[in-house]
Order: structure tokens, then C-alpha cells, then sequence
């Protein structure tokens, strides 16, 4: 049998504006998803894009090589780089806020568990770490190989 859905927070309580906003949010072939998605196929490799048959939904899949590649963007996944500037936690509505992007930290938790056991490595790249080029190719041949 499976596992009902968790509900979806309701935003009746947000304003129209910042609903808009939040609708707004593109939650594939983002900038940073699609920059890698480039550096990947210069490099030479094929892969395809979220697999709706994994848990997830994967950004980069590479199947042959039982790899993933993860795209996340720092404000949404809460990078705990304390370094990064991108993570930190709007003033306004910060109980919200809070809530609601630990629900975002506990899924990816809850899929990376997943993905490692049904046999697959992921790669989990930042979107404050894909500015550093030279540094993503290497990170991203070295996983690769």
C-alpha cells in the first residue's frame, strides 16, 4: 500500500503579492540546473531530465552510469554552507518561513535516503558553487568517472 501524500501547506494567510511570487518559482530548468545541464553535454555526456520514476523527480539523470545530479538552489534546500549568503532566513514572516523550507530539507533528505538505496549516487551541487567554473567541471568529471 502506499504512502498518502502530506498535505500542501495552504497559503490563504499570504498575501496575493508574495502568492504570486512563490507561483512564480520555477521549479525546473532553472538558471543554475540549466548551466550544468550545458557543462555536462560539452563534456560529452547525454543524460536525461526529471525522471518522474524516481523519488524526487531528479534534475540530471545518467542512468547508464546509475549517477544523479541534484541542482538545488540555496535559499529553497537551505545550504548549510554558513558561508553562504544565499541561505538566510527572510525577517518577515520568519516562523513561516522556517517551516515551510524544513519541509523542503526534509524531502531531499527523505529521496537521497531513497536514491542510495535503490543503488544510485547522487551529486548535490549548490547554486552559490556553480560560479566557480574550473571547479565544477572537476567535481563534475571526478563523479562522473
Amino acid at each position: 500500500m502506499s504512502e498518502s501524500p502530506q498535505p500542501r501547506p495552504v497559503f490563504d494567510d499570504v498575501p496575493a503579492a508574495r502568492r504570486r511570487n512563490l507561483a512564480a518559482v520555477a521549479a525546473k530548468d532553472t538558471g543554475p540546473e540549466l548551466r550544468v545541464r550545458r557543462w555536462l553535454h560539452a563534456m560529452g555526456y547525454r543524460f536525461r531530465l526529471h525522471r518522474r520514476d524516481l523519488p524526487g523527480t531528479p534534475d540530471i539523470v545518467l542512468a547508464g552510469r546509475r549517477k544523479i545530479v541534484e541542482v538545488r538552489g540555496c535559499f529553497w534546500h537551505r545550504h548549510p554552507d554558513p558561508a553562504c549568503r544565499n541561505a538566510v532566513l527572510p525577517r518577515t514572516r520568519a516562523e513561516w518561513w522556517a517551516a515551510k523550507l524544513a519541509r523542503n530539507v526534509a524531502r531531499d533528505e527523505r529521496n537521497l535516503a531513497a536514491l542510495a538505496d535503490a543503488g544510485w549516487s547522487v551529486l548535490v551541487l549548490w547554486e552559490c558553487e556553480l560560479k566557480d567554473e574550473s571547479g565544477l567541471e572537476a567535481r563534475l568529471r571526478s563523479f562522473l568517472l
